[in-house]
């Protein structure tokens, strides 16, 4: 049933007149009063009866007029919940992170989301980052931050900082150390795959520096409470002490010649259109990375 036709009978039915109704329509009397033949063609029934002071529905158009009043305010409300969902979407961002950074970012990414988009929902989904690789790709995630991710097509990868890896040990050590010297060091560290894992030994091995590995444990937490008493040390993005909150209990020394630096990223899956949650989300990991870690040149 066309829904301009049944507003124009509505407004005749409600003027009682072809005329004032045309003129409130802004509309000629003959063009209107075919487009009210039209849906009584549509209908099969005469809807408007006329007399001699306009036109009145008939039994069938009262019970039509019934059933507009009710289309024209289903459409109404539809209309203000589409303004509505404009000014406050009520979708859901599903966003993938590291452990590690899960455990810096997650309390403000949910608080500064509700506090902008209090209807809508978020899901924060935490796995090593070839898991969170695995998860943007099969649709499963919206948003994903990851260390040092392979390129792929699939995805659009921006770099939001860039840390510098340094040796924290519970023993005193010297401000800057070369990569060579880190074969005297007992080391725990993640296993592979992990990414920071790969990227030292990506630096190490092709060097023939055969680094002692002791332990090897995947949760950072973890790592350096093992350093903290003394076991072994490791070798950890330089934003990690600061972040534990163990500045001070631990020595951190810079790794020189050559410098290693890790590369945070943004991965935004290339096939999904972006949306205002989506957009807003991305903004949001890029505030808080810069505020939670350490940028490196």
């Amino acid at each position: 049933m066309d829904l301009t036709r049944l507003q124009y009978f509505a407004a005749v039915a409600d003027a009682g007149s072809f005329s004032r109704a045309a003129a409130a329509l802004h509309l000629t009397q003959p063009s209107l009063s075919r487009q009210v033949q039209l849906l009584e063609t549509e209908v099969g029934q005469r809807l408007l009866e006329r007399h001699g002071r306009g036109v009145a529905p008939t039994e069938a158009g009262t019970a039509l007029l019934a059933h507009a009043r009710a289309i024209f305010d289903l459409a109404e409300r539809a209309r203000v919940d589409m303004q509505e969902r404009q000014r406050n979407p009520r979708g859901r961002l599903t966003i993938a992170l590291p452990p590690r950074v899960a455990h810096v970012l997650t309390a403000d990414l949910v608080e500064r989301f509700h506090a902008r988009f209090p209807d809508a929902g978020i899901t924060i989904m935490e796995g090593l980052s070839l898991r969170v690789r695995e998860w943007l790709i099969a649709g499963r995630a919206d948003l994903a931050v990851m260390f040092d991710p392979a390129p792929s097509p699939q995805m659009h990868l921006e770099v939001l900082v860039r840390e510098p890896l340094v040796l924290v040990s519970k023993r005193p050590l010297p401000e800057k150390l070369r990569l060579a010297d880190l074969v005297r060091h007992r080391l725990v560290m993640p296993s592979a795959p992990n990414a920071l894992r790969r990227l030292l030994d990506e630096h190490a091995g092709p060097r023939g520096h055969q680094l002692q590995i002791v332990a090897e444990v995947d949760s950072v937490q973890t790592v350096l409470t093992i350093v903290e008493r003394g076991v072994a040390d490791a070798v950890l993005p330089a934003g990690v002490p600061w972040q534990s909150g163990k500045v001070g209990k631990l020595h951190v020394a810079a790794i020189q010649a050559p410098v290693i630096r890790n590369k945070l990223t943004l991965a935004v899956p290339v096939a999904r259109s972006a949306t205002r949650i989506s957009q807003f989300g991305a903004e949001l990991l890029r505030e808080l990375v810069a505020q939670h870690y350490r940028m490196g040149p």
